[in-house]
């Protein structure tokens, strides 16, 4: 998920993403917003493949949409995927998306408490945890540890930058000039820009580093870096 709702918050998220509207226009979405969306795709299978088994079992937090989910299908025929989601509308756009590579995903509606416990060979977890408050957001990390198997990756991108006033600003800007190059509307953008900045629950890189650290994760690697967005690959 890479759209912002109007003020950030779980319950918000939940209903922007069941609105049927806002998930008919969710397909351009992550593109226009994400600069090198594909490319963090095809990285985070790669960095998957580094470590997992041909037949893997891989945990997709945040699934709905079924964007990851596709490519690593397509790039890794043996694994096997439970993707979960809390918005039913995101999850039957997901099958939409996958077609006949739903055969390989059990889509599971609900958060990270609905998962399966695994234990899984890895996780994800793309453009989805920037939603959740610090609290929440450390729980979901320690609870995706928890379903992993030991020494198993764990990939997860959203949204961090500095926090510092001025250089949030900046930051802010060159992601919303990215949006509108890409086709976005302006004052969809011009909104989402403004939800992002009243919001308390984007964190600098160097916090979301240690939340994952906190989560139990070790070997903490920043990988992916564009305007707004970070990425991390970790071990369990």
């Amino acid at each position: 998920m890479s759209d912002t709702p109007a003020d950030g918050g779980t319950a918000d998220l939940v209903s922007h993403f069941c609105n049927p509207e806002a998930v008919a226009a969710y397909a351009d979405g992550p593109r226009r917003f994400v600069p090198g969306l594909e490319a963090l795709h095809r990285m985070t299978w790669l960095l998957l493949a580094e470590r997992v088994p041909a037949d893997a079992r891989i945990l997709v937090l945040g699934a709905g949409g079924g964007l990851e989910l596709k490519a690593m299908a397509e790039a890794q025929p043996g694994w096997r995927f439970t993707g979960v989601d809390p918005s039913s509308e995101m999850l039957g756009l997901a099958r939409r998306t996958l077609g006949k590579l739903a055969a390989r995903v059990d889509l599971v509606e609900g958060h990270i408490d609905d998962a399966p416990e695994g234990p899984f060979d890895a996780a994800t977890c793309l453009l989805t945890l920037h939603f959740l408050d610090a609290a929440e957001r450390r729980r979901t990390v320690a609870e995706i540890h928890r379903r992993l198997v030991p020494g198993a990756p764990f990939v997860a991108a959203h949204s961090s930058f500095p926090q510092e006033a001025a250089e949030r600003d900046l930051w802010l800007s060159r992601y919303a000039a990215y949006a509108v190059s890409m086709g976005a509307d302006v004052e969809q953008t011009n909104g989402a820009c403004e939800a992002v900045r009243r919001s308390l629950m984007t964190f600098d890189p160097a916090t979301d580093t240690a939340i994952l650290e906190e989560g139990g994760f070790r070997d903490v690697s920043l990988f992916f870096a564009a305007f707004t967005w970070r990425g991390w690959v970790a071990t369990a």
